[in-house]
């Protein structure tokens, strides 16, 4: 006979089955949203696509909006986890940039028709705003203190100031990310092309210039 299972290992069980579905009805809704903008998606279009009941639905989220805050904290989040580069020296402008670029590419790559039905709906919705502030703006801010800290080290020697640096470099993200979306083949390209932008307005001098050999990224 199997041994009867404790409350804990219950709750445990319980709480990764609740944990599945609500990634499921996220990335459900997710498809749904980006395919049809917010307006044209209900909640029954969600529950259709993960294939659940809309009871199912309403045992993790109130309403629509609710689970549209949920998808838009994602984004959020999948954008700011991209900032983050371990393992990669912070005094190799080359390797860093090489790498971010890499990360944010393929964060805008992922939610490019979603961005878009967030930007709108944050004119309605203050929460929404707020999400939106924080995928738009957290990241610029975070790449402007990049820059002008390389800068005051004498690593670079920038274009404009930090800031212009950093929105010309989500620009440039964001438009490479369609070119990456409709053909996937020229990723590799596409990621070279912009971390040589980049680094030309960084003001990084090339990596032999520098003295510092090839980086593996770059081989």
């Amino acid at each position: 006979m199997a041994p009867a299972k404790t409350p804990w290992a219950a709750r445990t069980v319980r709480a990764g089955r609740d944990s599945e579905t609500r990634t499921l009805l996220l990335d459900s809704a997710a498809r749904v949203f980006a395919r049809l903008g917010y307006a044209r998606t209900t909640i029954a279009g969600i529950t259709e696509e993960a294939r659940v009941s809309r009871a199912t639905c309403y045992v993790y989220f109130a309403s629509k909006a609710d689970v549209f805050r949920a998808v838009a904290g994602r984004v959020r989040d999948a954008f700011l986890a991209a900032h983050e580069v371990p393992g990669v020296d912070a005094d190799d402008p080359h390797a860093l940039a090489h790498e971010s670029i890499t990360a944010l590419l393929a964060a805008y790559a992922a939610h490019l028709e979603l961005m878009t039905v967030i930007e709108h709906q944050a004119l309605a919705d203050p929460e929404i705003q707020e999400i939106w502030r924080e995928i738009r703006e957290r990241p610029i801010r975070r790449a402007a203190r990049y820059v002008e800290r390389v800068t005051a080290r004498g690593l670079a020697d920038p274009a404009a100031p930090g800031r212009a640096v950093a929105e010309a470099m989500a620009g440039m993200l964001e438009q490479f990310a369609r070119i990456v979306t409709a053909d996937p083949a020229r990723h590799d390209e596409v990621v070279d092309q912009v971390t040589a932008m980049y680094l030309r307005l960084l003001g990084v001098p090339p990596r032999d210039a520098a003295g510092a050999g090839t980086s593996a990224g770059h081989r």
